[in-house]
């Protein structure tokens, strides 16, 4: 094993030159030793220059941009749940509020692990998976790190930390356009939401005072268990009791269940009284009528009942393939909303001009077709009084099975 340059220095009592030559071996070492390109010298940190978060507690995305680009690796552990992005050295260099907790997340931190590594621990106020952890390009030569986050069940997440591997190089990172694809199954499956619910109680009867929330709970209740008679047809509940979710929960959680179609009952009240019977209502950012973007917008309030903000939405991919997505989907929702009028009309009372359009949150899944069904107003006293009735609301939920059933034979047949 050779000696070091100070050994060989200091054992040496030869002449003042080889003294001299001594010296100079020292200070090259040093320099040596002090310089970047060094053997085992620490890296220079990547350089973490802006964040921002944003989205709700069904969705949130953490976007964090880099001079250079990151190798990363992600792991989820438990109790608290949290999701840990390991880094290569790295310096932070955005002010703190900039991936300040929110959303999903009631903690986010980040900092220094080694000389050469870094880490960021997202905690989260329930179980959580990434359903995009990719680095992507930017326009100016630098990188981003995205991570969409979305709402998981319990058993989901318990499996993420059961099967995970420590050992993985980086994240596996889904395919960016996923949103904009649909899980292809067997099964044609419906996701029946029923509006309002927890806090949100909706609308009141005029006459009785029953909170719109317990009309819907049984109409979606009846609505799912007819369906799942139907040979081929699926249904879920976004919700089973009186439980509050979020207009973005609620879409997520038809995503998450792989719904070919979703439906959300409600029946709201108008300040006309006069005014009675069923409206279907499609997505639109124009709104049809005034009533229509009146309605739409006191639904898209409900989130403020329990601290909710629309003004950060969820995250969403911004893609050609996305917006042609949702341009189809669009036309099948109005398909949808179509055979509902056919399945109504002579049948159940329905409004003039019984498909209207504005819009609505939680007709907003991009992949989705979806429909918002007012059964009646809750202000007007003949229409309360049919909300309330077992017998009508089984006659509604015949013609809407009829509908639902219509449109899956027709989406089959056009292999759909």
């Amino acid at each position: 094993m050779k000696a070091s340059a100070a050994t060989a220095c200091g054992g040496s009592r030869q002449r003042f030159f080889a003294r001299i030559g001594c010296v100079a071996l020292l200070l090259i070492s040093a320099i040596a030793a002090l310089s970047p390109t060094a053997v085992g010298a620490t890296p220079q940190p990547l350089l973490a220059f802006s964040a921002r978060v944003a989205g709700d507690e069904a969705r949130t995305r953490i976007v964090i941009d880099f001079e250079k680009k990151p190798e990363f690796s992600v792991h989820y552990v438990a109790a608290p749940e949290r999701v840990i992005v390991d880094l290569p050295a790295t310096a932070f260099g955005f002010p703190a509020e900039d991936l300040s907790a929110r959303g999903l997340f009631k903690d986010i931190r980040y900092g220094t692990m080694g000389e050469a590594s870094a880490r960021i621990v997202l905690t989260a106020k329930k179980p959580v998976k990434l359903s995009i952890a990719e680095v992507q390009s930017n326009d100016n030569g630098s990188y981003r790190l995205v991570l969409d986050a979305e709402m998981a069940s319990k058993e989901v997440f318990a499996d993420l930390v059961k099967t995970q591997n420590w050992a993985m190089p980086r994240a596996a990172a889904p395919d960016p356009l996923a949103m904009a694809v649909k899980v292809k199954d067997n099964v044609f499956t419906v996701a029946v939401d029923a509006g309002h619910g927890g806090i949100d109680a909706g609308a009141t009867g005029a006459g009785t005072k029953t909170p719109e929330k317990t009309i819907t709970l049984a109409f979606a209740k009846t609505l799912a268990e007819r369906l799942n008679k139907v040979d081929g047809i699926k249904a879920f509940l976004t919700r089973d009791d009186d439980t509050f979710l979020s207009l973005s929960e609620r879409v997520t959680l038809a995503r998450q269940g792989h719904a070919d179609l979703f439906v959300s009952a409600h029946a709201d009240t108008l300040g006309q009284k006069d005014i009675r019977g069923a409206t279907v209502y499609t997505l639109s950012d124009k709104a049809s009528d005034r009533m229509a973007e009146n309605l739409a917008t006191r639904e898209n309030l409900s989130d403020e009942l329990a601290g909710y903000t629309l003004q950060s939405g969820p995250p969403e991919v911004a893609d050609i393939l996305l917006d042609l997505t949702r341009r189809e989907t669009q036309a099948f929702s109005i398909a949808l909303a179509t055979n509902v009028v056919e399945s109504f009309e002579g049948q159940i009372g329905l409004i003039n001009n019984p498909h209207r359009y504005a819009g609505f949150q939680v007709l907003r899944a991009p992949d989705i077709p979806s429909v918002l069904l007012e059964l009646g107003f809750l202000s007007n006293a003949e229409d309360e009084k049919l909300l309330l009735d077992e017998s009508w609301r089984s006659k509604v939920i015949d013609r809407m099975v009829d509908a639902i059933r219509r449109y899956r034979d027709r989406a089959v047949a056009n292999g759909g």
